[in-house]
């Protein structure tokens, strides 16, 4: 269906931000759009039981007020034509999931999931774009909303503890996950868990097996990219003696090894669509049929899925099947970037070097506090892996080494070779040194004066304060 003619220019958060917005809800409180302030502390609640962290983190309300109108006390709203949206429109220029409107570092931001016809904030077609109250939102044709922001502010559930399985994490953003995979574990029902490469979504999938009835079965993984369909199928579904070239005995699946434990299939969101209503067979009837045999075989598995697409754009494109995204996702968990949670990198350095048999003792200069600290002036774009493979590293050479070495030296040195250098990666160390430079000359302009600098820079004072704890700069008084 053909939409809108597309405006001349299109807003993004590329275009005046910075990429390094968390991928799960902030949870840190936003302003009121009357009275913004200055001081960049959590407003919070206080919570009562237990032993552990005891601080509710506090997220601002909004409404999307149109011919249907929605109060989101979550700090996420999903909108489309789907009855499982939070907004459901009856709209045929509206796609099944159109966009997400929600609070993120304190700010609401709307994201287009990959619609056919464009969301369009004020007018103006955007992919993702920070929102003010009183900006109308168009999707598709003719379905408008007007944002309003409330001041009113709901609590957001956390754990109370700082580690889950192997994942760490003292932030309110990480704190918010562990709260919902402590629930998953209590349960059998399929998760989805999404985020950016090496953000930890294999250990969040074992973590929620290790605290479930079935932490004493099998836990299986099985990486969907990995594979061509025809041996994807194999190693699914298993194969009898004889099924195809090759076949020179009877193999069981992942479903029939893992029968009464757990199966990770990662990057579910490149399982061919030849083998998806296979997979739909599976959860709905808990059976599988081998290649080459012709009866069911009963299985007895918990399903969890991970994914670094967004699963509900895949089913807007056609590439993934809305029936079988539905079933998956009956949990949908997002794990955060580490540089969205700065706060967790020293806890969770600490914990890596003593996974791999460093002790204060022996590696006194990578337990420091000023090397522990320093590491949160990097955006480590590959997450946590790529923090694991740094310290790696330092325990090679017996000291800290430095933090841009091969490939991010490489793309921030001036004329040098950028060849094997994944462009985001790239992209995402040269923002880190500008913004590091820029924030830490900008502050010794005005003498340490953040309402200032602010002013100068022409950016709010709260979006200046995130720059400082993002890289570990503080006020120069």
């Amino acid at each position: 269906m053909a939409g809108p003619k597309k405006p001349p220019s299109a807003l993004s958060l590329e275009d005046h931000d910075d990429s390094s917005r968390p991928t799960a809800l902030d949870l840190r409180p936003l302003a009121a759009p009357a009275q913004p302030k200055e001081a960049p502390g959590d407003e919070t609640l206080r919570v009562t039981g237990g032993t552990g962290y005891r601080v509710a983190p506090m997220v601002n309300r909004f409404r999307l007020v149109g011919a249907k109108s929605f109060e989101c006390k979550s700090g996420v709203c999903q909108v489309g034509t789907h009855e499982s949206n939070d907004l459901v429109l009856v709209d045929p220029t509206v796609s099944r999931f159109h966009c997400e409107v929600r609070i993120e570092d304190r700010r609401p931001v709307v994201r287009d999931l990959g619609s056919t016809n464009g969301t369009f904030v004020d007018g103006v077609r955007v992919r993702e774009a920070y929102l003010k109250h009183g900006n109308t939102l168009t999707l598709g044709e003719k379905a408008t909303l007007r944002f309003e922001l409330d001041e009113k502010v709901s609590a957001v559930p956390v754990s109370e503890q700082a580690r889950f399985g192997s994942l760490i994490g003292i932030s309110a953003a990480m704190r918010a996950i562990f709260s919902v995979l402590e629930k998953a574990a209590r349960t059998d029902a399929t998760v989805i868990i999404e985020g950016e490469t090496g953000t930890g979504k294999s250990r969040a999938a074992q973590a929620i097996h290790q605290a479930g009835a079935r932490a004493n079965q099998p836990f299986l993984v099985l990486d969907c990219s990995a594979l061509p369909p025809t041996l994807l199928e194999g190693e699914l579904f298993g194969h009898e003696k004889g099924a195809f070239t090759g076949a020179t005995a009877k193999r069981m699946g992942v479903f029939e090894e893992a029968h009464g434990g757990t199966v990770l299939l990662d990057e579910i969101g490149d399982m061919p669509t030849e083998l998806q209503p296979k997979l739909l067979r599976v959860l709905e009837d808990k059976q599988i049929r081998r290649l080459g045999q012709n009866q069911w075989t009963p299985v007895d598995v918990r399903i969890i899925t991970a994914t670094h697409k967004d699963l509900r754009e895949e089913v807007n494109a056609g590439r993934f099947r809305s029936d079988l995204y539905f079933r998956l996702a009956v949990v949908r968990v997002t794990m955060p970037s580490l540089r969205s949670r700065p706060e967790d990198l020293p806890a969770i350095a600490q914990a890596l070097l003593e996974s791999l048999g460093a002790t204060a003792k022996t590696h006194p200069a990578l337990f420091a506090p000023a090397f522990l600290s320093g590491l949160t002036r990097v955006g480590w774009p590959g997450n946590v892996r790529e923090l694991r493979n740094y310290l790696e590293r330092c325990l090679v050479f017996q000291e800290p080494a430095p933090m841009a070495d091969g490939p991010l030296a490489a793309s921030a040195a001036p004329g040098a070779s950028l060849a094997g250098v994944p462009l985001s990666v790239a992209r995402r160390h040269a923002v880190d040194a500008f913004e590091r430079t820029y924030v830490d000359q900008l502050l010794s302009r005005h003498g340490g004066k953040v309402s200032q600098a602010a002013l100068e820079a022409e950016v709010d004072r709260v979006y200046l304060h995130r720059l400082m704890r993002k890289h570990g700069i503080t006020s120069k008084k």
